[in-house]
């Protein structure tokens, strides 16, 4: 009965984590991989970025960026696919950067 409390707590601290990484299996002797997203070939050893902004591996993906999770009121997020981040600015004004107090992810 413990362990299932345990695994019932754990499960409901997962939707609760905005950073996140997957693991994938390479089979021993391996040269290649191939990305999920864009099935791209990679060497092992290798990292890459791809178009989903993950940063990745032969063995793992990780998000490549942060969310902003508080800032001013009067500012807004977006996020810029190209460069991969948050930019935060004035909803009024956008040439006007906005202070981040909090981030989650990388």
């Amino acid at each position: 009965m413990k362990y299932l409390a345990v695994a019932v707590l754990l499960c409901g601290l997962l939707p609760l984590s905005n950073a996140f990484c997957y693991f994938k299996v390479t089979e021993p002797g391996t040269t290649h991989c191939q990305d999920d997203r864009d099935k791209t070939w990679h060497a092992v050893g290798s990292t890459w970025r791809n178009s989903k902004c993950m940063d990745c591996d032969c063995s793992q993906c990780c998000s490549a960026y942060s969310t902003p999770r508080q800032f001013p009121d009067d500012c807004v997020s977006v996020f810029d696919s190209e460069i991969c981040s948050y930019r935060v600015h004035k909803r009024d004004d956008p040439t006007v950067e906005c202070p981040i107090y909090a981030a989650v992810g990388k």
